[in-house]
């Protein structure tokens, strides 16, 4: 069992992290957020790693519909998309499954909610491999 959605680009870090943010965007997704875990680290803990970006990405309509059905689903949020270089020097862009994250017996509403999500992020992923 895969929790990920992940597609690997052949394309450089900035231009993968360019392409990302449009292709979210036009799926209906805002960065609301821009984690820089290689500098953060180099600075917190004086350690050296490849580029490691973490996105967290928003659909406001749908997190607004998400979080009427379930109060405390903004825990979960907003949806994390990481971009970071490979060992062979590809870029993987890679974000959790929805339909795997919001598995909650206890509220079956979030089920089309989370089918809906993954079908955006996975629109935007092809749309960069394309």
């Amino acid at each position: 069992m895969t929790y990920t959605i992940t597609t690997t680009l052949d394309a450089s870090f900035e231009d993968a992290l360019t392409d990302l943010t449009n292709a979210l965007e036009a799926e209906g997704f805002g960065i609301l957020s821009d984690i820089d875990v290689q500098s953060t680290f180099q600075q917190k803990l004086d350690v050296e790693m490849d580029q490691y970006r973490i996105l967290g990405a928003c659909n406001p309509p749908l997190a607004h519909e998400g979080i009427s059905a379930e109060t405390e689903l903004g825990a979960l949020l907003p949806c994390n998309v990481v971009v970071y270089e490979s060992a062979d020097g590809e870029v993987v862009v890679s974000a959790v499954d929805p339909e795997q994250l919001l598995e909650i017996p206890e509220n079956p509403a979030l089920d089309e909610i989370a089918e809906e999500v993954k079908g955006r992020l996975e629109r935007a992923f092809e749309e960069l491999a394309a």
